[in-house]
């Protein structure tokens, strides 16, 4: 049974940055596609990021894109999101997300949340002045 545990949030002024950890336990990450998904106050779930098993495969929203930077190191069983220039509408709830690959050097976002066969609890992320 595998368990991640994301770290790393907090408070940031607009224009900050941050550096989102998932860490695996219980299993080995480097079965799994990662997704990094977040969650604003009375908004749905909204996927932002994903890498393949292999980590030469990532994709992002267009929200993000330019700013934030997903990878992943294996052998730590760890994965990364630096976020930079942040906004306030990056303000949300994020979560590391884990799902069977379609294929090791391919990553998906994938919306519905019942796709992930494990989540992570959680880490908040606000951004104000």
């Amino acid at each position: 049974q595998l368990q991640l545990v994301e770290s790393g949030g907090g408070l940031v002024q607009p224009g900050g940055s941050l550096k989102l950890s998932c860490v695996a336990s219980g299993g080995s990450l480097e079965y799994y596609e990662i997704v990094w998904f977040r969650q604003a106050p009375g908004k749905e779930r909204e996927g932002v990021s994903c890498i393949s098993p292999s980590g030469d495969n990532r994709n992002y929203v267009d929200s993000v894109s330019g700013r934030f930077t997903l990878s992943r190191d294996n052998a730590k069983n760890a994965v990364t999101l630096q976020m930079t220039n942040l906004k306030s509408e990056d303000a949300a709830v994020y979560y590391c997300a884990a799902a069977r690959p379609t294929h090791p050097h391919y990553c998906r976002i994938v919306r519905h949340t019942g796709h992930y066969e494990y989540w992570g609890q959680g880490s908040q992320v606000t951004v104000s002045s």
